[in-house]
Parts: C-alpha cells; sequence; structure tokens
C-alpha cells in the first residue's frame, strides 16, 4: 500500500482520534510539505542498500517512504502515542523496525540497543551503507549528530536532517563569523558539509518560532584520517571554545599549567605557524589539526593522565562567562 499523504489536516484528524496532540517536550512539529519528505530521501539518496537511522520518526511519514524506497530503516520514538503511529504506518512492511527509546543514553552517546539494531541491519550484507535521515527534534540535533559524527564503529556515510536553521549555520560557519564554534571545526574537519535548502515555519505543523534547513553531512575518510585521534580532536576543540573570548596562549597554558610554561607555550605556537594571541574563532581547521596533534604528542601519550581528559558539554563551548549556560536550539521533530 502506497504511503498516506500526511498534510496538516490529515494530521489533525488522526491525533483527534486517537486522543493525541503534539508534545512541546518532545520537539514534536511535523513536516507537512509533503514535497520535502521527496527533498530529503533524495537528498539522502535513500535505496535498497541503506540502512537508515531515523530519529522522531513522528507518524511515520518519512519512515514510510524510505521503506517504499527498499531501505532498512531502524525509527526511534521516544513518544509512545508516536511510535504506535510510525508501527502501524509502517505495518507490513518487514524492513522497518520501530524502537520506543530515547536515541541517547546521556549527552554523550547514542542508545546501545539503537546501535545493536544498526549493526544487526549492516549484518545482512557486506553492501549494507549506514545513513542517518530525519526530520531531528531540535533539542536533540546536536548530541545526536555530533556522537554519530565522533563514533569509532558506526559513523554513517551520510546524514541529511532537518534542524534548525542555526544550528545548519553553525555547521557550516567559517572562522571570524558569528556562528562558528566547535561543531564547526568538529563538523568540517570530518565531513564535507552543506546546506541543501533553508524552510520557513510555515512548512510545519505545529508552527515552531525559527527557521529551519535541511542539512548534508558526508563524513570524509581522508578528513578523518588526518584528524587522527578524533576523540582527543574534539576535546581539545571544545575546550579551547569554551574559552573562546580569550587568546590562544593563555587557554593552552591553563589546561596544562603544571605540565609547561608561557615561554614553552609560545615556542610551540611559533613553531606551529600561530601566534599566541589569536582567539579560537579565528582559527581555520587546518590550524586546530596542526595544534592538536601537536598538543597530542605532548600530553595524551599517557591515556590515563587525568590531564587528557577533556570532557565537555557539547551546549558549552559558547561563553566564558557561564559555562554552564544551555545554549541548546529551540525544539523541533
Amino acid at each position: 500500500m502506497p504511503p498516506r499523504r500526511q498534510t496538516q489536516s490529515y494530521l489533525r484528524n488522526l491525533f483527534a482520534r486517537r486522543g493525541v496532540a503534539p508534545q512541546h517536550r518532545f520537539g514534536q512539529n511535523f513536516l507537512i510539505d509533503l514535497n520535502l519528505h521527496e527533498l530529503i530521501a533524495n537528498a539522502a539518496e535513500v535505496g535498497p542498500d541503506d540502512v537508515v537511522l531515523e530519529v522522531g520518526p513522528g507518524a511515520g511519514a518519512l519512515t514510510v517512504l524510505m521503506a517504499e524506497r527498499g531501505a532498512a530503516v531502524v525509527a526511534v520514538e521516544i513518544d509512545p502515542a508516536m511510535a504506535r503511529l510510525t508501527t502501524e504506518a509502517a505495518e507490513g512492511r518487514l524492513n522497518v523496525r520501530v524502537l520506543n527509546m530515547d536515541a541517547l543514553a546521556g549527552k554523550h552517546k547514542i542508545q546501545p540497543e539503537v546501535l545493536d539494531n544498526l549493526r544487526a541491519g549492516l549484518a545482512v550484507s557486506p553492501e549494507k551503507k549506514l545513513k542517518l535521515v530525519a526530520n531531528l527534534p531540535y533539542n536533540v540535533a546536536t548530541p545526536i549528530l555530533s556522537n554519530l559524527l565522533v563514533h569509532p564503529e558506526l559513523t554513517p556515510m551520510l546524514m541529511v536532517a532537518t534542524i534548525q536553521l542555526e544550528l545548519a549555520q553553525r555547521i557550516c560557519a567559517q572562522p571570524e563569523e558569528e556562528e562558528y564554534g566547535a561543531l564547526s571545526v568538529l563538523a568540517q574537519a570530518l565531513a564535507d558539509v552543506s546546506i541543501v535548502r533553508t524552510l520557513p515555519p510555515t512548512v510545519f505543523w505545529p508552527r515552531p518560532n525559527v527557521d529551519s534547513a535541511v542539512v548534508s553531512i558526508r563524513p570524509n575518510p581522508e578528513k578523518r584520517a588526518l584528524v587522527g585521534d578524533v576523540a582527543w580532536f574534539h576535546q581539545v576543540v571544545r575546550q579551547v571554545f569554551l574559552h573562546r573570548r580569550k587568546n590562544l596562549r593563555r587557554v593552552l597554558y591553563s589546561l596544562w599549567r603544571d605540565r609547561w610554561t608561557k615561554p614553552e607555550v609560545d615556542t610551540m605556537l611559533e613553531q606551529l605557524g600561530l601566534t599566541g594571541l589569536v582567539r579560537a574563532e579565528a582559527m581555520n581547521v587546518e590550524e586546530f589539526l596542526s595544534l592538536t596533534q601537536e598538543l597530542n604528542q605532548r600530553f595524551n601519550q599517557d591515556k590515563q593522565d587525568s590531564s587528557s581528559s577533556l570532557d565537555l558539554d557539547e551546549d558549552e563551548e559558547e561563553s566564558d562567562e557561564n559555562p554552564d549556560e544551555d545554549s541548546e536550539e529551540p525544539e523541533d521533530d
């Protein structure tokens, strides 16, 4: 049976019959421009060789479209009511598995059961390719994308997602731009990134208060090889951007003040062609690559050394004055 066209009137009537309503706390805003489901699936090049992770399937419109194209879809929905609707929409399609759970096990980890289901799908054939294709809830977009991007085993070959426009701009931002931050550096160091299309609030129901965008993130194995120790790169970049208003010399000295002197910091930076007065927001990806590799050689050889552990929340990259301030995006589905 072909997938139902989930217009606003269809969703309103469906929800009324079931006694359910969009839940803001789960970031539920549904795409009602029918052409956009096709746009997302086309941008992701969804086909029969794909194992697709979809987070926040809502009522299952995109889920069924991708299943119709032959993909094996693992749809993860935290809301029991929406999980039931997705299950019903995909009824009879053996290539769809709906998991009623949070896709995240904390901010820095994808739920193990989700990963196990992806592994099972990939094990069917060596030709299978992992992708993330989703209308992501805004409140989990950053941790979903960043955790998959740095995962040592299950990094998708392509991620296409609807996210808040501000977040898409952060991912694609260049040095000295207001949106440039740790996520910009991480994404561009590991992947080829682009904004496929910007979306106004009118293409969603209920309407969000902000613009959105379809973003494409295509992890690049050659870039990843240049990064080397991805976890270390991720940690150092986040730490440097935590202190984005301080110059690099001051930040690096403060991180390992018991391990080196300020003149030694200056010498290292000069060897890398950097000035100690530069700030993180002015450094390009290549400069971060050189810096993190040098710091890795100096301070991360002993993996048990506590000074090499720089685990911070993704939200903490924006402000020196209040590093615990939550700057997460508004919610959407």
